[in-house]
């Protein structure tokens, strides 16, 4: 369950469940599809064998789709904190520079913005207003974020706070790297595009480019062979 419960806070929760509730659902959707499964097989007269191991497949589907829509959701946050992470921290990069406090500055990025990671600055900003340390906070959204960008930034600013170094330095370097980060790998996806753009060139736009280009001609061929 420890494994489990680090997953629902990566996801930011899955329709509020605690860990114990979603390994009841996954067991719950895993017998009702297996019964409904081993109904229809057995309304349609089916051998035994083949109706308990499709029962069996039935269940193991149903067990496993809540924990493959848990990781889906968990890659898509992910995906989406590394995206929005340099706007937010332009952002927070002007706000302190222009006076604010970093506390300040988390309240203008709260009205201004909106997203999976200003709410997880929203949330640090929460915990350190009922008492939690900065470091602490700092410690848990990156917990919760699980994304090495953030890591690297709360670490950053962690350490900032220990050595009393201006934060709007820290946050005017960090900004700008994470700015390098999001366009390198910008280009690395754009690299990549045509080796995947290869398997439907391949096997789906070829072939009905050439049914198109020489099926009259095949045709033609074939009427005088024919025609012979």
């Amino acid at each position: 369950i420890t494994s489990l419960d680090g997953k629902l806070l990566r996801a930011n929760g899955f329709y509020g469940l605690s860990s114990e509730q979603f390994l009841g659902l996954s067991g719950l959707i895993g017998f009702v599809l297996a019964v409904f499964v081993g109904e229809f097989l057995v309304i349609s007269n089916q051998p035994a064998n083949k109706i308990l191991g499709f029962c069996l497949i039935a269940a193991l589907v149903g067990t496993l789709t809540p924990s493959l829509l848990l990781n889906h959701k968990i890659d898509s946050r992910a995906v989406a904190l590394q995206r929005e992470l340099p706007d937010v921290l332009d952002l927070l990069t002007v706000s302190v520079e222009a006076g604010l406090g970093f506390d300040g500055a988390l309240v203008k990025l709260a009205e201004k913005m909106k997203g999976e990671m200003v709410d997880e600055f929203t949330r640090m900003l929460h915990e350190v207003r009922i008492g939690v340390s900065r470091s602490e906070a700092l410690r848990s959204l990156a917990a919760r974020c699980n994304v090495q960008d953030v890591t690297l930034f709360t670490s950053s600013l962690i350490q900032a706070d220990q050595l009393g170094v201006s934060i709007a330095k820290v946050l005017r370097i960090q900004s700008s790297d994470m700015r390098e980060r999001r366009r390198q790998r910008a280009e690395e996806s754009a690299m990549k595009a045509p080796i995947k753009m290869l398997f439907p060139l391949v096997f789906f736009i070829f072939p009905a480019l050439f049914i198109v280009l020489l099926g009259p001609a095949a045709l033609k061929v074939f009427e005088l062979l024919a025609g012979r």
